[in-house]
């Protein structure tokens, strides 16, 4: 659930609570990686790190049976208006991304996580900035989802992950490989920085994480399939 205070918000949904990561360009592009997948009614899919339950309701109105995971109260009381708002049935808990489902197997699970790199070592984020922020690299909650996940998924089952190209998209492909997935870019869109990525223009410049050309962000969607 990262992103960007001010950008345009295409899936804005009817309630979002103060200090809840609204849907923005990232949730769009993986709304749309969602729409792709061939899912069966009753099948078994989580989104982790839910913020307003966009995904989350996006696939209960497949006929899907939806299990949302955040670590804010905010955010899961955000989540449960919105899904009883929809009309659609989404089991929503609060806790740190896997520790609640650890029982559990799924068919897909969706992740928009915190991914924007940061100067503040390892200092963890505070406030509205736990949404983006995520350690010099980016990959502070993005590493730990790409060793987590495929234990979760049934065989067969599919990992769709949007984050940004500044957050090394390489990386995410190559640790999903090692734990046996096929792995795939397979949706990028070129947005406007946000006022995060302006705020520290200068210092992903002197980091090399953006080209001195360089004035728009990429965001991509990893899709990674277990065997079956």
């Amino acid at each position: 659930m990262s992103g960007y205070p001010g950008q345009v918000n295409p899936l804005v949904l009817p309630l979002v609570l103060p200090g809840v990561y609204a849907p923005q360009e990232d949730t769009a592009l993986l709304a749309g990686a969602l729409a792709e997948e061939p899912l069966g009614p009753g099948a078994d899919v989580l989104d982790v790190g839910t913020g307003s339950g966009a995904l989350a309701v996006e696939a209960a109105r497949r006929g899907t049976r939806v299990t949302a995971v955040d670590v804010s109260w905010r955010a899961v009381w955000t989540a449960r208006l919105n899904a009883r708002r929809a009309g659609v049935a989404v089991s929503i808990r609060r806790g740190n991304l896997f520790e609640p489902v650890q029982d559990r197997l799924f068919d897909l699970i969706l992740a928009n996580p915190p991914y924007v790199p940061a100067p503040m070592g390892v200092r963890l984020p505070r406030g509205r900035a736990r949404a983006w922020d995520a350690g010099r690299d980016g990959r502070f909650v993005l590493d730990r989802i790409c060793r987590e996940a495929p234990a979760l998924l049934r065989p067969g089952g599919v990992v769709l992950i949007v984050h940004s190209a500044l957050s090394d998209p390489g990386r995410t492909l190559e640790h999903l490989r090692s734990a046996g997935m096929k792995a795939s870019v397979t949706r990028r869109r070129h947005i406007a920085f946000g006022p995060v990525l302006r705020s520290r223009e200068g210092w992903l410049r002197e980091r090399g994480l953006l080209s001195p050309v360089e004035e728009k962000e990429e965001l991509v969607v990893v899709r990674a399939e277990l065997p079956v």
